[in-house]
């Protein structure tokens, strides 16, 4: 049996600003969609460019797969959709022009990332069953939607436990704490407690939804604030009666508007903490405070001052560096060069305004 994937779809460009845009988007994944469509319309350059950006926004805030169609003229279009994040772009059997740019766009991105759509109908995956719901005007309650066709006896997309909660072992008051946990970094961001209710409709909804000991209510994280928690994965420990959860955190976690509850120190050995992610972070938020709040002296400055033709130099001449360190027998000269060559790459990542995010983004997409 196929599986109905439910894709909300925004038609670009729009009347809306960017925010308004993303705002929609996000909500479209509230709302229980499974993908997002995005209908590309001939527009002028400016306009075009303009769509662009706010579709390179959506996939940096928007946490589903966007599928891009329409103005495709040249490879060129096909390169600039997926390098906004987009999963996939779409082309129609239909139109001359797709048809065109579509063999050599297979050749040079993939076919997985290039979909064809047989007679208006797609599927990105063989065995889907889409469903498209325009949202631009108004959100589709997609839950609804995915109720609705399960009880027609469809297979429809969305989160489900290996265990019950009466398969759990709670407290004597019917309680199982919930460390909550940040899916990309795995930072911890808080603990609650949730009772079966709360359990069932975190499956139901994918958010996270808990009990208020102090309430003795139900409550959704973000209800009020907007810092929702959506759901990636609910792990159980080997006693059964704790959960873990990963989660996509808006806004803060803490009620205190610090990311994480966990933010003040209790102790510690003052021993140094080496996280890849955040270590580069770090590094590349200090290269941005020097561009904005220079530094006599600073080699980042010097960097900066003499421009990208400057740091472009630099970032072949390490490059160069590593090629020579690599035919030696330590590896350590190795090391020590490709950290000169991601010091220098991250400077232009400043100068190019490119973060962390955008590049693990791409790398991620690249799976």
């Amino acid at each position: 049996m196929s599986e109905t994937i439910f894709y909300a779809k925004l038609s670009l460009p729009a009347d809306f600003s960017t925010d308004e845009i993303v705002q929609k988007a996000i909500a479209c994944e509230d709302a229980g969609a499974d993908a997002l469509l995005v209908a590309m319309n001939e527009s002028s350059t400016a306009s075009h460019e303009a769509a662009i950006e706010q579709i390179r926004q959506i996939c940096l805030a928007a946490d589903l797969p966007v599928c891009v169609y329409g103005c495709i003229h040249r490879l060129e279009d096909v390169k600039k959709y997926l390098y906004t994040g987009a999963a996939s772009v779409l082309f129609r059997e239909d139109v001359s022009g797709d048809m065109i740019v579509y063999p050599e766009a297979c050749s040079r991105f993939g076919k997985e990332k290039c979909v064809l759509m047989k007679e208006g109908v797609f599927a990105v995956n063989e065995g889907e069953s889409p469903v498209v719901q325009d949202a631009l005007d108004s959100t589709p309650d997609f839950y609804a939607l995915k109720k609705q066709a399960e009880e027609e006896g469809k297979t429809v997309r969305r989160f489900t436990s290996a265990m019950s909660f009466d398969q759990l072992h709670p407290d004597k008051n019917g309680l199982i704490p919930a460390i909550v946990q940040d899916y990309k970094t795995g930072e911890v961001l808080m603990l609650a407690y949730m009772n079966e209710e709360a359990f069932n409709q975190t499956i139901a909804t994918g958010k996270m939804t808990y009990f208020s000991r102090n309430r003795q209510s139900l409550w959704v994280k973000g209800e009020t604030s907007g810092h929702f928690q959506y759901v990636k994965e609910l792990r159980i420990d080997c006693d059964e009666d704790t959960i873990l959860a990963k989660v996509r955190q808006v806004g803060a976690a803490c009620h205190t508007g610090n990311r994480s509850c966990f933010y003040r120190t209790l102790a510690s050995r003052g021993e140094e903490h080496v996280n890849p992610l955040t270590v580069l972070e770090e590094v590349y938020d200090t290269i941005c405070d020097r561009k904005v709040n220079p530094k006599e002296g600073s080699y980042t400055n010097y960097l900066f001052d003499k421009g990208i033709d400057k740091i472009l130099k630099k970032c072949g001449e390490e490059a160069t560096e590593i090629v020579i360190a690599a035919k030696n027998p330590d590896p350590q000269e190795t090391v020590y060069e490709m950290s000169d060559f991601l010091y220098h790459m991250m400077v232009l990542m400043a100068e190019k305004k490119i973060s962390w995010t955008d590049l693990t983004r791409e790398l991620a997409n690249r799976h």
